[in-house]
């Protein structure tokens, strides 16, 4: 109990840091790409160190927390206090499954995870981060606002429309190892220094985009489009329910980063230097943590990279992405892994060749002719808006 409980300290301490200072991190990447400076001003408390504006993200929060709680007249006041507590409470939640390896100490091994005894972490996963929908609509609903209204209607179909493909993408792996557990899908690319990127690179296209496409930011963003809908399903919200908002969507993003680390690229695991026993001692054990945190960083950065370089997509080109291209591509990936767990190891026993170059060659293969076919199989024009006589 005790050891849970420290487990969950330190996790969602070490969440809201990061979530904190990684909002500067973005505002810093958007400024490099933007040609601009950025925040440079704001020091440490109580010091008179300025160096790149770090005290940014602290005086941010101080303005949450101190900011005046309006809660206008016209909302439904129960649903509109629970709408960013439930988003918030989920995005929070899904990190008890999220493995960072396992260490011994004195003779025990510990997991570095809060509930270990997870046999299905990824459909727990999966369950969790559903919840979100109930957030997104509730706050879009109570607000009795229609830019909220609306807000809300064009996140929820975008979140179920979102949740198949990256349901597909992980359907790849999970076939390909044989578990639903997080920890076992990370000792199995360390045991065979083979990551899951090189072998279902197509799954990796689809799961990456399909989960920028969930998190709903730019060029995703369609359910707060300012230019249309203000701020979409929480313009009626201010003060610490709208920091849980902000929160929320960004730990979304870092839940999104997690799982394309753990599911295909390798998770704690780098070649010669962090091994692929299981357990290990406390300093390997915290070099396999600061190898995950350095995969996720990276991972981070370009989703930022991505959202201040990209154009927003109109709302029926986000819907066409996630049925006509994504969904499409996904089952292509199942049916291609499906195959060569069915018969792939013959052939690469029959042709003589190392059977994870087969795979690599396979999955390979599948990415480049689905990626003609799209090609071949795109209109002329993309803007196949109707047009109006006149």
């Amino acid at each position: 109990m005790l050891e849970a409980l420290i487990k969950i300290l330190i996790l969602f301490g070490g969440l809201m840091g990061a979530a904190a200072y990684l909002v500067w991190v973005e505002r810093r990447v958007a400024a490099w790409i933007q040609d601009r400076r950025g925040p440079n001003r704001v020091g440490i408390p109580l010091t008179r160190i300025r160096v790149f504006g770090l005290g940014q993200p602290i005086a941010d929060g101080v303005k949450f927390i101190f900011k005046e709680e309006f809660t206008p007249r016209h909302v439904d006041k129960f649903l509109y206090f629970v709408a960013p507590m439930a988003l918030f409470a989920a995005a929070v939640a899904i990190y008890a499954v999220v493995p960072f390896g396992s260490v011994r100490i004195f003779d025990r091994d510990i997991h570095l995870m809060v509930a270990p005894g997870v046999d299905v972490g990824m459909v727990y996963i999966f369950a969790v981060s559903s919840i979100a929908v109930y957030g997104v609509v509730l706050g879009g609903w109570a607000s009795n606002n229609k830019y909220s209204f609306l807000g809300g209607l064009r996140s929820s179909a975008q979140l179920i429309s979102y949740e198949i493909p990256v349901g597909l993408g992980i359907l790849g792996i999970v076939l390909a190892t044989g578990s639903l557990r997080l920890e076992t899908i990370v000792a199995g690319q360390a045991q065979s220094g083979l990551w899951n990127v090189f072998v279902q690179p197509l799954g990796f296209l689809v799961f990456a985009v399909a989960a920028c496409g969930k998190d709903e930011r730019m060029p995703f963003d369609l359910a707060e489009a300012e230019q249309e809908l203000v701020a979409g399903f929480h313009t009626e919200y201010s003060g610490m329910k709208l920091m849980m908002y902000l929160v929320a969507e960004f730990l979304h993003m870092v839940t999104a980063s997690f799982l394309i680390v753990i599911l295909f690229l390798g998770g704690w695991h780098l070649w010669g230097l962090t091994g692929s026993e299981e357990v290990v001692r406390w300093p390997w054990a915290l070099l396999r943590v600061c190898v995950l945190l350095g995969k996720v960083l990276a991972v981070i950065v370009t989703f930022m990279i991505v959202r201040w370089s990209w154009p927003r997509f109109r709302f029926d080109q986000l819907m066409r992405l996630a049925w006509q291209v994504l969904l499409p591509l996904g089952f292509v990936n199942l049916v291609v892994v499906a195959v060569w767990i069915e018969y792939g190891t013959h052939l690469a026993r029959a042709l003589g060749v190392p059977e994870g170059l087969m795979m690599a060659v396979w999955g390979w293969t599948a990415l480049v002719a689905s990626w003609v076919t799209l090609m071949l199989a795109a209109p002329a024009s993309s803007d196949n808006r109707p047009r109006v006589p006149g």
